[in-house]
């Protein structure tokens, strides 16, 4: 699973995702399909696929009213695997 399959499910879902990085910070992938480090104040260290390769926890936030829902990476890896390619456009000014 690549950020990209993150980014696609995110929008084609209008779901918020969460994980956390190995430093503690976490990132989030909202329904457009940005990828952001809100506690980021400098330039990074890290790589954001890299990290997300160590991800083992994602919390899905779909849109109101319904609740966060904690996932598993496998079934994370699932949902992102069956959402089609041609679905996402981004920007990258994020990485």
């Amino acid at each position: 699973m690549k950020l990209t399959d993150l980014r696609r499910l995110a929008v084609k879902k209008q779901i918020k995702i969460h994980f956390r990085l190995g430093n503690g910070m976490e990132c989030i992938v909202n329904e457009e399909g940005v990828a952001r480090v809100p506690e980021l104040r400098a330039i990074p260290d890290f790589n954001l696929d890299e990290e997300l390769e160590k991800a083992g926890e994602f919390l899905m936030e779909p849109a109101p009213p319904a609740p966060p829902r904690r996932l598993p990476r496998a079934e994370m890896e699932s949902l992102a695997a069956d959402t089609p390619t041609a679905a996402v456009h981004h920007d990258h000014d994020d990485e």
